[in-house]
């Protein structure tokens, strides 16, 4: 990471299948993480399997709504590691199957929370670090959704496409201070290898091209990795 030895990345979700395989190749490639989800007993596990020293690994279970504790945990990343060099924001899930006017209320603001709200949370928690850096990593996942909208998917697309505005604006943000956003988009997760959508590994690896010197001008976009 343009000539960074020590990197720190800090991955929301990281307990899900996703989540889980982008800590695994990270530690790999020696980076120390910060891993955040609502389970602290998933979280505890996944860091037994990681088998990380305890100064390259901090699991903290967070509600990403709650910014206050947020904030706090983002001042613990920083007396733990001194700074952060990417975020992998890999919260959300999915509510969908009805029509905007069947559509329940709470189902749409519990989309735009996981969604929108985090997001807004985690950048404003995070991103002071990574642009005093003068160098950072910003990548989410979303899908086609947020451009072709499809009938009774309005929340997730609604929650979705906030993300996305959130990250593009933060790309405008960042221009020119070494910190670069950028969108993954796949039409659906192979999680149990079915051969059907976008693989982990695939996923995986375009973040790590994204985490790269290579890709030290890409900022802004939405990478279509789906067939």
């Amino acid at each position: 990471m343009c000539g960074v030895t020590e990197r720190v990345v800090v991955i929301t979700g990281a307990t899900g299948a996703l989540g889980q395989l982008a800590t695994q190749t990270f530690a790999a490639r020696g980076d120390s993480l910060v891993l955040l989800s609502r389970n602290q007993n998933e979280l505890d596990s996944l860091a037994r399997d990681l088998n990380l020293p305890s100064n390259r690994l901090l699991a903290r279970a967070i509600d990403l709504l709650d910014a206050p504790s947020l904030r706090t945990t983002a001042e613990a990343v920083k007396a733990n590691f001194g700074r952060v060099h990417a975020l992998i924001h890999l919260v959300g899930g999915w509510t969908g199957g009805k029509t905007i006017s069947e559509t329940a209320v709470d189902d749409f603001a519990s989309m735009l929370n996981q969604h929108a709200w985090t997001t807004f949370h985690l950048f404003q928690a995070f991103v002071p670090q990574l642009i005093a850096n003068g160098w950072g990593r910003v990548i989410t996942v979303s899908l086609p959704l947020t451009i072709h909208p499809q009938p009774k998917m309005s929340a997730h697309a609604a929650g979705k496409a906030a993300q996305e505005a959130l990250v593009l604006t933060l790309a405008e943000e960042t221009r020119g201070t070494g910190v670069t956003a950028n969108i993954l988009h796949v039409n659906s997760i192979d999680a149990k290898g079915k051969g059907k959508g976008t693989s982990p590994k695939e996923i995986v690896a375009k973040m790590e091209y994204l985490c790269s010197e290579e890709a030290s001008d890409v900022t802004g976009m939405r990478l279509a990795i789906y067939k």
